[in-house]
């Protein structure tokens, strides 16, 4: 059989009963439509991660108090509540370690903050001058702490836009210059910082940068910091960075054993890789759960296409008896099976794509509709048609066709 007289015999057996065709191909449009709506929210969820991780800054090491372990391997002990980290390890890996461009030191906690008649609960971050460029902060209005607010324990703080707007009204301009109390203490703003995105915990925006020296000496009560920030001159200095300031601060700390290292240190690709490998797990586990739906649209393939042999066995019987041979069966058979998933292929891609911007409208969730996910609809509806439709066409393929004729 010639290629176009199979085609045509395809498309005239899928019209003869244009509404269970229909019904047959809506299982695979709502099987192909999940997949792509819910592979486009893993990865749309994976880049937001990913661009909120590079946001704080570029070629990044971070040291945190608590002890040494391998990402993803398990809670550490005492991380968050450990202090082994002060200010003169930080002046000790600026001053001692090669290939770095800059180092900054901070330390935080959460307290209510009052201006006027408003207030809200928020995250203060004591840091120096090298934050903004180590962390990529930028400035909107004012100016970032600098050196000599530092020195002189100046009680300023730099809002984060969030907080500016919870503070003196959304997008307000009259913020710098205005005082606000922390923890009853008084402070006056000198800067707004630009919008870096984020939400809920990890929002960047909901933020106020006071001086370390000043947190330390009237806010937190103590000269310990959360986190060492290190900013190394080239990407490909990352790890050799990173072995430097682990001996540093075991021989600063006097631990022998590297295991029981009272730090850890973690560097942006080690957390992007994380970040990638956890929401790679999510967008695997969603497409699972979607492709649940393909299975039973592809059983419903393979109950149209028996019931259709059913149908049309004295016309198999017909063909056979003229010569055709059971290739020619079986392909007509299996041809219709991959029209069928084709088209509900093709209506489910387009469906999965209008899903996955009304969910990013409705719903303000990133999504993100690769060319890969196109492809794996394309596949998968092929590989359901083969696979549900070989069955039948086989069964069709071996009919007698004596008997065939004789089916009434």
């Amino acid at each position: 059989m010639r290629f176009a007289d199979l085609y045509n015999e395809t498309v005239l057996a899928v019209k003869s009963n244009k509404a269970r065709s229909a019904l047959t191909i809506l299982g695979i449009v709502i099987g192909i439509g999940s997949v792509i709506a819910m592979i486009s929210v893993g990865q749309g969820s994976q880049k937001s991660i990913e661009s909120s991780i590079q946001s704080i800054g570029s070629n990044l090491i971070m040291i945190m108090p608590g002890s040494q372990r391998t990402m993803g391997a398990g809670p550490s002990s005492g991380r968050g509540s450990a202090q082994t980290l002060t200010l003169g390890d930080a002046e000790a890996i600026k001053s001692s370690v090669s290939g770095i461009n800059n180092v900054a030191a901070d330390s935080s906690r959460r307290y209510q903050v009052a201006a006027k008649s408003s207030n809200t609960n928020t995250q203060i971050i004591g840091t120096d001058a090298s934050y903004s460029e180590v962390r990529n902060v930028a400035v909107e209005t004012g100016s970032f702490i600098s050196e000599q607010n530092t020195k002189n324990l100046s009680k300023v703080a730099v809002l984060g836009p969030s907080t500016r707007d919870d503070l003196f009204g959304e997008n307000a301009t009259n913020a710098i210059g205005q005082t606000i109390k922390i923890n009853n203490i008084d402070f006056k703003v000198i800067g707004v910082t630009k919008s870096r995105g984020g939400t809920g915990f990890s929002n960047q925006d909901d933020m106020i940068y006071v001086p370390l020296t000043t947190a330390q000496r009237y806010l937190f009560g103590d000269t310990y910091i959360s986190t060492i920030s290190i900013q190394t001159e080239n990407a490909d200095y990352i790890d050799q960075v990173q072995s430097q300031i682990s001996s540093l601060l075991l021989s600063r700390h006097k631990i022998a054993d590297a295991s029981q290292a009272d730090f850890q240190i973690m560097n942006q690709a080690d957390i992007v890789s994380t970040a990638s490998s956890v929401t790679g797990t999510f967008t695997t586990l969603l497409a699972a759960i979607a492709g649940i739906s393909l299975i039973v649209g592809g059983i419903g393939i393979m109950n149209m296409m028996l019931t259709t042999v059913t149908e049309r066995t004295r016309e198999i019987g017909l063909r056979k008896a003229i010569g055709a041979r059971k290739n020619d069966i079986s392909r007509q058979f299996l041809a219709e099976a991959l029209m069928l998933t084709f088209l509900g292929g093709v209506i489910g891609i387009l469906v999965g794509w209008i899903a996955a911007l009304a969910i990013s409208s409705f719903a303000q969730i990133t999504t993100s509709v690769s060319g890969s996910s196109v492809a794996l609809a394309f596949g998968v509806s092929a590989a359901i048609g083969i696979i549900f439709g070989y069955y039948p066409a086989t069964r069709a393929a071996k009919l007698n066709p004596i008997e065939a004729l004789r089916y009434e």
